[in-house]
């Protein structure tokens, strides 16, 4: 069975101002994340990379990495854009795209094969990857109107930042399905561990805090899913809400509780490491140094 990798990379570069030059290579040898979530994807078995990104940055990211990329795996490109809406809705007065649900959707077309999605600018580990492309290939994504679906369950410990805040799924599982994911910002490391602060004081979380970080693993059918509840979303906002998303934690958080997806829980062990801040890009790369002095990759993946 064919799957594919989709990589949500419309985002990329905005944090700080710039497209895909501004992503500074993290490996020994001038690798960028992609580059190893991509070398992992392909070693657990996936056959295709389906990119999105925007139009204005179709250039610098085809130098920095997709024409490379191309010569070791299929590769398409999606382009999530902010007037990519159903017939009779427009922008209004907004300037950021709808968020990941959007993205996804704008692949509606490309992806015609089980896949896992993950963001760009995310680093997941190799045990993700090969467990997720077990699941995929392992059964049916859809049943009786039912979506099987897939995460990698990490540990809140190991995806914080030193730098600030970030914005994880916490979730509660039953038998090794997800029972309840909440989207959950600014989680901080504060006196040594993860919480909140709230107007009440701080919310504390412990370490081994089941969260997602955005990398699902999904039958191709859903993406029909997305566009009919693009339509409900776009309807259902406030006039001159400009702000609110189109997210898809949110989205499968919903369809778990009204029963019309079940997700099974992969957890990993892995650590993630992330650019969220300008300030992470120097102990992502001495992570990535630690991960090939340990023998996980080789001095070069490029």
């Amino acid at each position: 069975m064919k799957t594919t990798l989709v990589i949500m990379a419309a985002g990329i570069g905005s944090r700080y101002g710039g497209g895909v030059k501004q992503i500074e290579p993290v490996g020994p040898s001038g690798e960028i994340i992609i580059d190893y979530s991509i070398n992992d994807a392909i070693e657990a078995g996936f056959d295709k990379v389906v990119f999105i990104i925007r139009h204005d940055i179709e250039a610098d990211f085809k130098a920095v990495i997709g024409d490379r990329i191309s010569k070791k795996i299929e590769v398409e490109y999606a382009f999530q854009e902010l007037d990519d809406l159903p017939e009779g809705f427009s922008k209004g007065d907004r300037t950021k795209p709808f968020g990941t649900g959007q993205a996804i959707l704008s692949a509606r077309g490309l992806v015609k094969e089980p896949f896992v999605v993950i963001n760009a600018d995310d680093y997941y580990g190799k045990q993700a990857f090969k467990l997720i492309h077990e699941f995929l290939v392992a059964g049916k994504t859809v049943t009786d109107n039912k979506y099987h679906l897939c995460m990698a369950g990490f540990k809140l410990k190991n995806t914080l930042s030193a730098n600030g805040g970030v914005t994880r799924g916490v979730c509660k599982e039953e038998n090794g399905f997800l029972s309840e994911i909440v989207e959950t910002r600014n989680i901080e490391i504060i006196d040594g561990k993860a919480g909140v602060r709230t107007a009440d004081g701080i919310n504390f979380y412990d370490d081994d805090t089941l969260v997602s970080m955005n990398m699902w693993g999904i039958g191709a059918d859903f993406i029909d899913l997305l566009e009919d509840g693009f339509k409900e979303f776009l309807e259902n906002l406030e006039p001159g809400d400009i702000t609110s998303e189109y997210l898809i934690p949110v989205i499968i958080g919903d369809l778990v509780k009204r029963d019309k997806a079940d997700v099974k829980v992969l957890p990993t062990e892995d650590k993630w490491f992330g650019v969220t801040y300008a300030e992470d890009k120097d102990a992502v790369k001495v992570a990535f140094k630690e991960l090939v002095e340990n023998g996980v990759y080789p001095e070069s993946i490029i």
